[in-house]
């Protein structure tokens, strides 16, 4: 009588030895995945999201499991072919990660293969955190090897499967997430593996199409030489009511009051920001990648135009696409530790005391969760609240930050709008922002300026509630375009309410030509 394999599985499968693979193979993994299973899981289980949270980490134990079969019962030749693959897709992951402290994803990627020319030059530049990624990934693919060689002998003996057919479907188990994930919109896909499916995008995608031309035309006689866009990162309307808005009395600024962001996610909003949104015929098949940008009338009434994002150290973030990046005459990653928005404030007052006219639209650093990598160790007692954390750092944030940015300036030709990309909802047990049922608070937002006084006059508030899509017109009208155009094929000029209140999920833009966008209308307050 023959004994069953699981009858046998002590004898081969020793408990020893089986512990000690799986640990193996356990490190590995989580050696080249680090930091996107820290970004997926762990960040998105700190901010509450534990829906997202357990779905990654579903994604990844999948991803992982069938790893884990490869590795042990592919023959050796196809073992080694995996471990190239894996090498490759981790390799760049983990380097760009090392030396950026970010995960890659499409859009990145897509700019890494733009930038390959400069691979020697960034290897010189990088050479430590460069040196460190791949010490990482020798060790990851040491233990892939190791947990082999502990199991492989065991594993084919107790599953008894072996050949040309078995390899086959092992094959097509393993390639199947890359091809799967991103056709069920599935997320987030393993290092191991996320870089086939993106160079697959980036390859077969149609290129972004160009921005539409400016056909008004602007007064060539305007007041204000500077404008400038400042939207902080995660500033919820409170907070600033609470924190910040003290700090701006001697400044006299104009204050709408709580206003409405058009997204409760990044780059929703500053893509809408960025782009002008027409709220009475916006709809389903609306492509913001097309539309005249705020580079373009710009530049038509002769500014000078500039970008600062103090959140990142590479690439562009929030769908800023090469035509509309190319409509840019000097784009700067900014991104320099905890006073990065203080330095941008310094850089900024050098700007409004020159005389060329100029426009610059500057994404501050803010105080984007985790709340307490904002301001110094030591600033709150150990196991503060949250909403402790949340206002510490935003007060550290801003400190000086309005000072350092008006000092000396002469405010009759300077126009600043001061907002945020998003609000906060600062709840325990809920996400933020970017939930998948955005509450009021995740829109609410600051919106104040600062105006020639001869200007500010006419903005002083009048009842009604406020939009993002109202910065766009009164931007316009500023430039020397006609009010009543800015404000008829956009939005009311800020000196109304808005004429519709209009935000847009994730899906902003088209996947493809032709597509569908996530968009929302209506005359109450987005979130209610």
């Amino acid at each position: 009588m023959t004994d069953s394999p699981f009858g046998s599985l002590n004898s081969k499968w020793p408990i020893g030895r089986l512990v000690a693979g799986f640990l193996l193979f356990s490190v590995a993994y989580a050696l080249i995945n680090q930091l996107p299973l820290t970004q997926s899981i762990l960040y998105r289980a700190a901010a509450f999201d534990y829906t997202n949270a357990g779905l990654a980490a579903l994604s990844f134990a999948i991803q992982a499991l069938l790893l884990f079969t490869g590795t042990l019962w592919l023959s050796k030749r196809w073992f080694v072919a995996m471990l190239f693959l894996v090498a490759l897709s981790a390799g760049i992951n983990m380097i760009y990660g090392q030396i950026v402290g970010d995960t890659l994803d499409l859009q990145k990627t897509g700019w890494l293969l733009t930038e390959a020319r400069q691979a020697g030059d960034a290897a010189g530049e990088f050479a430590v955190p460069l040196a460190l990624a791949i010490a990482k990934l020798l060790v990851a693919i040491a233990l892939l090897v190791g947990t082999r060689g502990l199991l492989q002998r065991s594993a084919r003996q107790w599953i008894g499967v072996s050949g040309k057919g078995s390899t086959m479907a092992i094959m097509a188990l393993l390639a199947a997430p890359s091809l799967l994930w991103p056709w069920l919109n599935l997320h987030p896909l393993g290092a191991e593996r996320n870089m086939y499916s993106y160079a697959n995008a980036i390859f077969s995608a149609d290129p972004p199409p160009q921005r539409a031309e400016v056909s008004a035309i602007p007064s060539p006689d305007v007041a204000v030489r500077k404008i400038i866009w400042l939207v902080d990162e995660s500033v919820s309307y409170e907070a600033f009511d609470q924190i910040i808005a003290p700090q701006l009395t001697d400044h006299a600024p104009v204050d709408f009051g709580e206003a409405a962001s058009m997204g409760h996610c990044s780059t929703p909003s500053n893509v809408a920001l960025r782009s002008g949104v027409k709220v009475r015929s916006v709809n389903g098949s609306t492509d913001l990648r097309r539309t005249a940008s705020i580079w373009g009338y710009a530049a038509k009434a002769g500014y000078t135009t500039k970008m600062i994002d103090g959140q990142v150290s590479g690439p562009p973030q929030n769908l800023l696409l090469p035509p509309e990046k190319a409509l840019i005459d000097r784009y700067e990653s900014a991104a320099d530790g905890m006073k990065t928005d203080l330095k941008i404030a310094r850089s900024l007052n050098a700007d409004l005391k020159t005389g060329r006219k100029q426009f610059v639209y500057a994404i501050l650093r803010g105080v984007h969760f985790q709340y307490r990598d904002h301001f110094p160790k030591g600033g709150l007692p150990e196991g503060s609240s949250t909403q402790a954390q949340y206002d510490k750092a935003i007060g550290y944030s801003k400190a000086g930050f309005f000072d350092a940015l008006l000092d000396g300036v002469d405010r009759s030709k300077v126009a600043i709008f001061y907002t945020s990309d998003h609000g906060q909802n600062i709840k325990d047990g809920v996400t933020p922002h970017c939930s998948g049922a955005p509450v009021k608070a995740e829109f609410s937002v600051p919106l104040v300026a600062f105006l020639p006084p001869d200007v500010q006059q006419d903005y002083q508030t009048a009842p009604g509630g406020r939009s993002h899509s109202q910065l766009f017109p009164t931007t316009l009208s500023l430039m020397g375009y006609d009010t009543a155009y800015a404000s008829k094929r956009y939005d009311n000029i800020l000196t109304a309410p808005t004429a519709r209140y209009i935000w847009f999920g994730r899906g902003v833009v088209p996947v493809k030509d032709g597509g569908t966008i996530d968009v929302k209308s209506g005359k109450r307050f987005p979130g209610r």
